[in-house]
């Protein structure tokens, strides 16, 4: 029987819906669930609640706080194969990555629980006698958390974890796309102590929820996932109350590869980040502009490297390298981005073809004679294709690089130091890979510039994006 969800409102599960909501596995078209298009006046109670239990949140000591994280966290690892299970299920990523996906929330929310000690203002110095100045960090207040699809259970946390340890509640919305891992997450969370009304669960589509809760006046921030479109429509609704925006959107990685890189490190680095999650993440290296001296050399590896990667259903297949693309839109973006490249005059090396079978599966693709003005080496592709550039030294590499909307993540092959450090200086995106895989740490700073996006997430100053300051003068005799 499919299964029904409801949404998870003031610490109970409640009947929300203006209508259902398919949710089907990408890998087979099965349906899996119904899940709420969540009516406006649940949305509605989900925002009240979060703006009631916000006061005494707020008033609960930082450390105490931690402990419910902790309870939620320990909740996750018991239920740690089913819910990658799940995960898989709705989203399509391998199971291997699913479970990653799962330890890693749970990380999360520990390394997030661990400030509570640590969050700390500052004391100014005075230019008058006797006065003290110092400041303080306080909540935001409510949160409106809105989640994208490629790592859906992981964005959970990095929105309400931070959230939480720093005094906010939060109101949650998952993808319509992938629901049923947050519905399970919030099961668990009603399992703990933690006081009704600071989590809080809705879900539907962002022309309804979504488009409720930017709008919104009782919401104080809203921290968004996903793409650019939808990134610009979020924080015009924003902009009419003024309500703070936290934004990671789309990407166009670059990695360069030089002369004196580590072929086979660079092959098998690019590779898996182009891969992972069929090639559905921001961050991942999205374009290469490989030195004329080891072009033909690296595009020999890159093309045996994805012509061996095996994908298909990852339940059904648990040894796959890839699973499916998470719908049939992502699917046909991708192939007709790859077959405008080849009409513009790129090569396909690898792949370039639908896959004939039940789910949203494309071959992974190699594509080399690119150049600056093909779509594929502007826009974000957000599926298993790789294409390849040619440069002819370290600087055009870099300026090719710079030339693009977005700003995220970015790479460099090399075993010069010099060439490194000039790629880190001159690089304008928000990280730089060296030598590595695109992959952010949860004590970094993941944040993006141009159209990638607003603020960021993860490490201390992911933690500062949810506090506001107040700064206090006090004149002593």
């Amino acid at each position: 029987m499919t299964e029904h969800y409801k949404d998870y409102v003031d610490g109970r599960f409640v009947e929300a819906a203006a209508s259902m909501l398919d949710v089907y596995n990408p890998a087979t078209q099965e349906l899996l669930a119904r899940v709420p298009e969540s009516s406006a006046d649940t949305v509605e109670e989900a925002i009240a609640a979060a703006r009631k239990a916000q006061g005494s949140w707020e008033k609960t000591p930082a450390i105490q706080r931690a402990g419910y994280l902790r309870q939620i966290s320990a909740k996750l690892r018991q239920h740690r194969d089913r819910l990658a299970q799940i995960i898989t299920r709705e989203q399509g990523k391998v199971l291997g990555l699913a479970t990653v996906e799962v330890d890693f929330t749970a990380d999360y929310i520990d390394y997030m629980a661990e400030w509570a000690r640590r969050l700390d203002g500052e004391v100014l110095t005075s230019d008058r006698a006797g006065e003290h100045i110092w400041l303080m960090r306080k909540p935001i207040g409510v949160v409106a958390g809105i989640l994208p699809w490629n790592f859906p259970f992981f964005l959970i946390a990095r929105k309400m974890a931070p959230a939480l340890i720093t005094g906010n509640t939060i109101v949650i919305k998952p993808s319509e796309e992938t629901p049923i891992n947050a519905y399970e997450f919030a099961k668990l969370v009603a399992e703990t102590d933690l006081p009704a009304g600071v989590f809080n669960l809705v879900c539907g589509r962002g022309a309804s929820v979504g488009s409720q809760l930017s709008s919104h006046t009782g919401v104080d921030l809203i921290t968004f996932t996903g793409s650019v479109p939808t990134g610009i429509r979020i924080m015009q609704a924003a902009a009419q109350n003024l309500t703070r925006v936290n934004l990671e959107l789309g990407g166009k990685a670059p990695a360069i590869v030089l002369n004196d890189a580590d072929l086979d490190l660079a092959a098998k680095a690019l590779v898996d980040s182009r891969i992972i999650n069929t090639g559905q993440v921001c961050n991942c290296a999205e374009r290469v502009y490989v030195q004329r001296g080891v072009a033909d050399a690296l595009a020999e590896k890159l093309a045996a490297k994805l012509a061996a990667t095996r994908y298909g259903d990852p339940i059904a297949q648990p040894d796959v390298d890839m699973g499916p693309l998470v719908n049939r839109v992502g699917r046909d973006k991708v192939a007709t981005m790859v077959e405008r490249a080849r009409a513009d005059g790129a090569q396909i090396v690898t792949g370039g073809r639908v896959v004939d079978s039940a789910g949203w599966h494309y071959e992974p693709t190699l594509i080399t004679h690119c150049t600056a003005d093909m779509e594929i080496m502007r826009k974000e592709i957000f599926g298993p294709v790789l294409p390849v550039q040619i440069v002819d030294d370290v600087e055009e590499a870099i300026a090719l690089a710079n030339d693009s909307e977005y700003g995220l993540t970015s790479s460099i092959f090399t075993r010069d130091i010099n060439s490194a450090m000039r790629a880190v200086r001159d690089l304008k995106f928000g990280e730089t890979y060296i030598n590595r895989e695109h992959f952010e740490a949860m004590q970094g700073f993941h944040a993006g510039r141009r159209k990638s996006g607003i603020g960021g997430a993860d490490g201390k100053h992911g933690l500062l994006e949810f506090t506001e300051t107040h700064v206090v003068y006090l004149q002593t005799q």
